[in-house]
């Protein structure tokens, strides 16, 4: 529950600001981003935070929303146990795990 927490603080003022919505949507448009989630149409970052809370090490950083060559993604930076910074990123339609930047991942790999 600790990435969850931590994300929480990060993502709960941003979806006020209206700063994490794609990067072609006004400030206004988290309530139709909050529309497609509960509809099905984007995975909720909650799915996200689970799925890395259940494989890897570490505290969240940072969660963007982001529109990349037509493709929403969310996009997470954690710090794992020894410093290391990892980004991931995500297919924010399906939650399936696009890409994974950083050094020493497999020292925050939990075990199976």
């Amino acid at each position: 529950m600790k990435i969850r927490n931590s994300l929480l603080l990060l993502v709960l003022p941003l979806l006020m600001s209206g700063a994490l919505v794609p990067v072609s949507a006004d400030g206004d448009n988290w309530r139709d981003l909050h529309k497609e989630v509960k509809e099905g149409h984007l995975v909720g970052i909650g799915a996200i935070m689970d799925w890395l809370e259940a494989r890897y090490e570490g505290q969240i950083l940072e969660v963007e929303l982001e529109q990349e060559d037509g493709r929403i993604e969310y996009e997470v930076e954690m710090i794992g146990p020894r410093g290391q910074v990892v980004e991931f990123e995500f297919d924010a339609t399906n939650g399936e795990l696009l890409s994974v930047e950083g050094v020493n991942i497999e020292a925050m790999k939990k075990p199976p």
